[in-house]
């Protein structure tokens, strides 16, 4: 397999304060783990800034000025009680939603197998009009909507195992049946979205909610006899990932007990869904995951998984 690695080292500046959990350190602790002999053979590119136009496909262009122009010249601003930002947070999220947008025209073009974005601030909170939950644009709905627009994919679909709901994905799927969205995550938990009844337009909104304390049992479980059969069924065009590794036992900000070979099994069990549907093509984009050295050793099984499965 060939894998591609998207980042850019704007996404270290975006700074929502010293002790915000979403920090710099995260993506360091990321990209450090990537450095092992391993990953010799992971291509390395540089995220490209996003055009507004590309953004705009689901964020208005009037939301896509505002947020812009709320980004401070210095200190920070607050977006939400959340959601800070600091003077390199513009080009923090720019670079971000650039990363999955190349990463689509590579795997697109048939320049790789797949990719991932190693990129922050994370995405999938962002709602159309409100950025939230550390999130400024969606940068996987971003990655989807280009997919389509621009290569003709027309059934996307996106599958998150972030520990937490990906509000925003789904308000901006919920509506097109060719849009799939597929969720675990833990409940109760913020954003307080994400029952099994929400199931979109066309059943094309999957939500498996997970008790706290749910682990390897109860996530597989929900994989194989919910997730996978549904994406299965709706046989995507392109496949893309929000992988959020919070959902380790490690992370300090909720209560699943996932464990790396979790994410590594999930990944491997995704691509060959990609590869019955859609020629292999998949792009992940890095959300949450709040313990650096869970983060570093999940999001290295999850870009290994991607390389050899």
């Amino acid at each position: 397999m060939t894998t591609l690695l998207y980042t850019h080292t704007a996404c270290l500046e975006h700074d929502p304060s010293p002790r915000h959990p979403e920090a710099p350190a995260r993506l360091r602790a990321v990209l450090a783990a990537l450095e092992e002999e391993r990953f010799a053979m992971l291509e390395r590119r540089e995220a490209p800034l996003a055009e507004r136009a590309w953004i705009a496909r689901v964020h208005p262009a009037e939301f896509v000025d505002a947020l812009l122009a709320a980004i401070p010249r210095e200190g920070y601003a607050a977006i939400d009680a959340d959601t800070l930002v600091s003077p390199g947070s513009g080009e923090a999220a720019l670079r971000a939603a650039g990363a999955v947008v190349a990463a689509v025209d590579a795997v697109a073009n048939g320049e790789a197998d797949n990719a991932f974005c190693a990129v922050r601030p994370p995405g999938h909170h962002a709602e159309p009009t409100r950025s939230m939950g550390f999130c400024l644009f969606n940068n996987v709905a971003v990655g989807a909507l280009h997919a389509r627009a621009a290569h003709g994919h027309r059934r996307v679909a996106v599958v998150d195992f972030d520990v937490h709901h990906g509000n925003g994905t789904q308000a901006m799927f919920v509506a097109d049946a060719d849009l799939f969205y597929a969720s675990t995550h833990q409940m109760p938990l913020y954003p307080g979205t994400g029952e099994a009844g929400e199931t979109g337009v066309a059943g094309n909104i999957v939500n498996v909610p997970l008790p706290p304390g749910a682990g390897t049992v109860q996530f597989r479980a929900a994989m194989e006899r919910i997730v996978l059969p549904a994406l299965d069924e709706f046989a995507p065009d392109f496949l893309l990932i929000s992988a959020g590794f919070d959902a380790h036992a490690a992370d300090p900000l909720a209560n699943l007990r996932l464990t790396t070979g979790d994410f590594a099994w999930a990944t491997t069990e995704l691509l060959a869904v990609a590869q019955r549907h859609c020629g292999g093509r998949v792009v992940s984009t890095l959300e949450g995951g709040y313990d650096l050295g869970a983060l570093g050793k999940a999001s290295a099984a999850h870009v290994h998984a991607l390389m050899t499965a």
